[in-house]
């Protein structure tokens, strides 16, 4: 069996492309039709090619990392460019912080209920990071979604997501550029913040 897979920056250009549930998605990979090497995640069903990354991409996830890390309450954590299992993707967000010990999900990814925030670093994924993924993010609920967007050199913060409705997206939008700090907040509560400047490369 070879899955079809695209390229396409947004999903809504997708057409005559097979569509997975998360099951047949978790299905091919216990069976070995897909591997790590095929550098593929689920986004609305359909099998994607993750984008390639250059160095100001890579360099941005290190120092945002780092600027996170350190201002985690206990009983989070950070996993980088690691899945997510939502109810019709498993996208592979930059980073996402989640709650738990590692060792409490051995047999199963982070669910929606198990992620406080997700990040996006976005250059070149601008436009599918602010159309697909706000949409994929906010059906699943996920409360806070920043996008560190390296092209205008700011921090998109999305919030108030509607959830699972029949156009999902985040009902708030505020923006963060040079000289701002962006609150980090986990279920409600703001428990630091970081200066957008520490974070662009």
């Amino acid at each position: 069996m070879t899955p079809q897979t695209t390229q396409l920056p947004l999903l809504g250009q997708m057409a005559g492309f097979r569509r997975f549930t998360v099951d047949q998605y978790h299905r091919l990979i216990e069976d070995g039709h897909l591997t790590e090497d095929d550098d593929l995640e689920l986004i609305e069903g359909y099998l994607v090619h993750k984008m390639a990354r250059n160095a100001p991409h890579d360099i941005a996830i290190e120092l945002a990392d780092e600027q996170v890390r350190t201002r985690l309450p206990l009983g989070w954590r950070i996993r980088i460019q690691s899945a997510v299992t939502l109810p019709d993707s498993e996208p592979e967000p930059d980073i996402a912080i989640v709650r738990g010990a590692a060792r409490s999900r051995s047999q199963r990814h982070p669910s929606s209920s198990d992620v406080g925030q997700l990040i996006e670093v976005s250059a070149s994924t601008l436009d599918g990071d602010r159309a697909d993924k706000c949409r994929i993010y906010a059906r699943a609920n996920i409360a806070i979604y920043w996008i560190i967007n390296l092209v205008d050199r700011q921090i998109e913060v999305y919030s108030q997501p509607t959830g699972p409705t029949p156009a999902p997206a985040y009902a708030n939008r505020q923006d963060y550029r040079s000289g701002d700090s962006v609150p980090l907040v986990l279920d409600g509560v703001t428990v630091g913040a970081i200066a957008v400047d520490d974070v662009m490369p």
